[in-house]
């Protein structure tokens, strides 16, 4: 079983690796929101160490969101607010094990995930458009 599991992190090494800038943020995304629905099992199951470790990974991840953007471009601008309050909702959350604040963190999240979901979709169909058109133009 410890090889199937060192295989199992050799591959997500490798999947993070490789992966583009685009992904890794949606690899975050993920992240922090199975990082919030653990925190929010563990508060439900009364297991406060467990809840905490979760969410202050969580939290981790919010903070990494808020310090790699770039401040020249208007959404980041949008973007950091919205970062700061989840990071502050889980913060309280985590101290009162207030599962309603964490599912709020949580649904806020959510919704960043699958907009940049979205994008990366319209992003990469633009992409093959222009890729398709320029080979016709070429061909």
């Amino acid at each position: 079983m410890q090889n199937a599991s060192y295989s199992a992190e050799a591959y997500k090494k490798q999947q993070i690796l490789t992966a583009s800038p685009e992904m890794l943020t949606l690899m975050l995304y993920n992240g922090a929101i199975k990082f919030i629905n653990e925190g929010i099992k563990f508060v439900k199951e009364k297991d406060c160490l467990k809840s905490n470790k979760a969410l202050i990974r969580a939290q981790d991840i919010l903070i990494e969101f808020m310090a790699t953007l770039d401040m020249q471009y208007d959404i980041a601008k949008q973007l950091y607010p919205l970062y700061n309050y989840v990071y502050r909702i889980l913060i309280e959350g985590n101290m009162k094990n207030d599962v309603n604040k964490l599912e709020e963190a949580k649904g806020i999240m959510l919704e960043l995930r699958d907009t940049w979901s979205q994008a990366m979709k319209k992003a990469q169909q633009e992409k093959n458009t222009v890729s398709v058109t320029a080979g016709a133009i070429n061909g």
